[in-house]
């Protein structure tokens, strides 16, 4: 089976680097993004390389060399959908926010909605992919409505999950650690389909690097590999709360259990508390699952992963309002940092969200500086969370596009995101520009604790005892 045509409904975080990747590496095949968000189709086709909705390091480039060649943008999703032989649905699958599994189930609204499109629109045999992370068994509810809805079509569903990292999207999409796609493998026609993906990843990955599985044990690996990952993250960030107790130093605990081969060095650096669009929701969905079977012990130990989390955050908040004398009414605390990570514009479950709110509760003032992320972005996290208004929220934090400005006059700094750039600032001019005495609360462990205090800063770094 011979892919010349594949569209990708959905153009976020994962449709847009992914199909970027594959048509640069599959310069045969004709790859389009389609998006009912026109504002989000209008940005992936400007001109300007830094308007793109999704900043990765290396993505414009070949944004640049493959857009308008094989590679196109549009919000005409039908015929994207009729001329494609693979469809990918790329979209967003939240968690519910109401009903049954509310705050705990994945949210499958926009992939049905995708699933009838796809039907109502298809003329010819589709291979529809799961690029989406989704609940074990959504695969067979996919393929229920495109069956049930179609025009005689036949479909052929496949689990395709994505393993990236925001931030490093780009390399590991070139060069994946594996490529997961789980089909149905009782059948001819779905032996067939699986093998027109496998040789589409044929193009530039190893096929050692290549794992064929059944469609559950395929969606069921992208929630247990998330799960795994931040429950190292949550074991750490434990360990750095009983190190500040102890004095001992959590990197230091860190390298030496890392050393361990058992163990290794990866996902061992004690912070603030982890976020992304995946850890948190894959987690609890994996809770959800568990529960729907009665496996209450199972939902009980992921769920105690996310709980750890929640703690750190509020611990680091806590820590700023202690310090500052007991109350940071009325006082400025700048925040550098706004997204989740480093090297991306993405700000889900970040945690300086759930900082910044405790802290506004607590009548703080906050500046917030972030290289990459829109002061839109920051008002939007904010209001999402329904704790205040819109317009209290603007008079208690301003977002600055100048880091020494955000931090004049500050009583304390927070450091929420781990960017190189922090390490190289003038750290004397901003503890000159300061309230005294000069806090500096070190949330990501980034920056060198001698020096620091040799400026004269009290200086916190999180997993570090006194």
């Amino acid at each position: 089976m011979k892919i010349e045509s594949i569209c990708c409904i959905g153009a976020g975080y994962v449709g847009g680097p992914t199909m970027t990747v594959i048509a640069k590496q599959c310069p045969q095949i004709k790859v389009t993004v389609v998006d009912v968000n026109q504002e989000r189709i209008n940005a992936w086709n400007d001109n300007n390389l830094d308007n793109l909705p999704v900043f990765e390091p290396g993505l414009a480039a070949i944004v640049e060399e493959t857009r308008g060649k094989n590679l196109f943008f549009s919000t005409d999703i039908d015929t994207a959908i009729n001329e494609a032989e693979m469809i990918f649905i790329s979209v967003n699958t939240p968690t519910k926010t109401y009903g049954k599994g509310k705050g705990m189930a994945a949210d499958l609204k926009y992939i049905e909605l995708c699933a009838r499109q796809i039907a109502k629109v298809a003329k010819q045999n589709k291979i529809v992919v799961e690029k989406s992370t989704l609940p074990v068994r959504t695969a067979s509810a996919i393929k229920s409505i495109l069956d049930h809805t179609g025009n005689g079509v036949e479909f052929q569903i496949l689990s395709n999950p994505e393993f990236l990292a925001e931030g490093t999207a780009v390399q590991d999409l070139l060069n994946p650690d594996r490529v997961l796609i789980g089909g149905d493998r009782s059948s001819e026609e779905g032996k067939r389909a699986m093998q027109a993906l496998v040789d589409i990843y044929a193009n530039w990955v190893p096929r050692d690097k290549v794992l064929t599985t059944n469609v559950w044990s395929s969606e069921l690996s992208k929630l247990t590999a998330n799960a795994f990952l931040a429950q190292r993250v949550s074991s750490i960030n434990a360990i750095s709360e009983l190190c500040e107790k102890t004095g001992a130093d959590v990197n230091e605990v860190a390298k030496a259990i890392g050393m361990d081969s058992r163990i290794g060095s990866k996902f061992l650096k004690a912070s603030v508390g982890f976020g992304g669009s995946c850890f948190q929701k894959d987690i609890l969905n994996l809770v959800y699952i568990a529960k729907s079977y009665g496996l209450n012990e199972v939902a009980d130990y992921w769920e105690q992963v996310i709980l750890m989390n929640e703690h750190q955050k509020n611990r680091f908040s806590d820590k700023i309002v202690n310090t500052l004398y007991n109350t940071v009414s009325g006082k400025k605390i700048t925040f550098l940092g706004w997204a989740f990570k480093k090297d991306t514009n993405d700000t889900r479950e970040s945690a300086a969200i759930k900082v910044a709110d405790n802290l506004l509760n607590e009548q703080a003032n906050i500046a917030v500086f972030d290289p990459k992320v829109a002061k839109e972005r920051v008002y939007s996290d904010l209001e999402y969370l329904n704790t205040r208004s819109n317009e209290e929220n603007k008079e208690q934090l301003e977002v600055k596009n100048d880091p020494y400005k955000a931090c004049h006059g500050a009583h304390a700094i927070a450091i929420l995101t781990e960017w190189d750039e922090f390490k190289n600032y003038d750290w004397e001019k901003i503890y000159d520009s300061m309230n005294k005495p000069a806090f500096l609360f070190d949330g990501r462990g980034i920056l060198d604790k001698k020096n620091l205090e040799k400026v004269g800063f009290i200086y916190y770094k999180i997993g570090v005892g006194e």
